[in-house]
């Protein structure tokens, strides 16, 4: 591949102009409500969802917030930012692990903590397609340590960040979340009145940390090519804004158990997006810069939904809400012993041959787990 001729280093955008739609814009007045005087966990907190989570938390005068994460630097970076802009906001900054049971024990003994939102996960799919481990270790278990907690400490609402991937998973990533989706289910059901479950549901979120967006302005700064996986895959499409917006109003208008979602309008062709920036950058696609079709990564798809079969939602406004389903609720914690063994093994293939067995509707897409999907067909839950 040649060098290019010429480069872009001024080129800027906004994910706002890419959506092909209008930015959705909630009231959150009753979301800062929820949050006054309130503690506030966030997981996650340095990532981009959580770092903007906590700006918006720390604007509705909390009575404290705690911000746990494992990224060292970026944790004192974003206390640092907090601190300047709300001086008088009580932050505390914990460099923590959520797979770590009695650190996180600690924080909920400590602190009578009201609400929960839990960013923290791994999420870059063909990355954990190659560790299963860390998935599942971070994404279910973790999940579970936070989510026994809330309940055992009587937290008033746990939010759960979760992906459109969970929906019929076809990677290793969308299936951990959405067997954490399963088990907060379960909780929610096992305990009622006491925590209220509720899961928000993202698609892609332009400009977050390792997205395509981020990596197409590298690539058109350097003057292509810009590198899209394939020219049908299209995604839906939202901003850091407007998912903070979808978690805290989830936290103000849900009573638990629930999944709520956008309506974030037709899903966008990355290609489309790709051609789209191109344009911004004052330039040609095809003759400045050029696009190269890649093919589909391990565990990736064409397209993603937001609703599973014979969910049935409710719209209201830009929310779409849907009651938890019974996912089989007394084989949770065997299920939850499967997936430790197969950790405890070591050995990947048991490890995705577990959330197959729990999640029939997971078939993977481009992976060699693809061998495993006829070997489960029924599943344990």
């Amino acid at each position: 591949m040649q060098t290019p001729q010429h480069t872009y280093p001024h080129f800027t955008f906004r994910p706002e102009d890419l959506l092909d739609r209008a930015p959705i814009v909630l009231d959150m007045r009753n979301a800062a409500r929820e949050i006054r005087g309130r503690i506030v966990l966030i997981t996650g907190a340095a990532g981009t969802i959580g770092s903007e989570l906590a700006s918006q938390v720390c604007a509705s005068a909390p009575a404290k917030v705690i911000l746990v994460d494992q990224a060292e630097t970026a944790l004192f970076e974003l206390e640092y930012r907090l601190q300047q802009q709300f001086p008088r906001t009580d932050i505390s900054t914990e460099v923590a692990s959520i797979t770590d049971a009695l650190r996180m024990a600690g924080l909920f003994s400590q602190h009578n903590i009201h609400v929960v939102f839990h960013a923290a996960a791994y999420k870059h799919v063909p990355l954990m397609e190659r560790h299963p481990y860390e998935a599942i270790k971070t994404n279910i278990l973790g999940t579970e340590i936070l989510a026994d907690l809330a309940v055992s400490y009587r937290v008033r609402k746990f939010i759960y960040i979760s992906t459109d991937k969970a929906v019929r998973p076809a990677s290793v990533m969308g299936a951990t979340k959405r067997f954490a989706e399963m088990y907060l289910q379960y909780l929610s059901r096992e305990y009622p009145g006491q925590t209220r479950f509720i899961i928000t549901r993202f698609g892609n979120v332009l400009g977050s940390n390792g997205s395509f967006l981020i990596r197409f302005a590298q690539q058109i700064r350097d003057g292509g090519p810009v590198t899209v996986t394939d020219p049908l895959a299209h995604r839906y499409l939202m901003t850091v804004t407007e998912a903070c917006q979808l978690v805290l109003q989830a936290t103000a208008v849900s009573d638990g158990g629930e999944i709520l979602s956008f309506d974030m309008g037709k899903p966008v062709r990355i290609a489309d997006v790709a051609r789209k920036m191109i344009r911004l950058a004052g330039v040609e696609a095809g003759r400045d810069i050029q696009i190269l079709f890649t093919g589909l990564r391990p565990g990736e798809k064409l397209s993603e939904d937001l609703e599973p079969d014979g969910m049935q939602t409710t719209t209201v406004g830009e929310l779409r809400t849907a009651r938890f389903v019974d996912t089989g609720a007394q084989c949770m914690r065997y299920a939850m012993s499967v997936l430790q063994k197969a950790l405890d093994s070591g050995r990947a293939e048991e490890m995705v041959g577990a959330l197959k067995m729990m999640i029939p509707e997971y078939v993977s897409a481009n992976s060699p787990y693809a061998k495993l999907d006829n070997l489960h067909v029924g599943g344990l839950l």
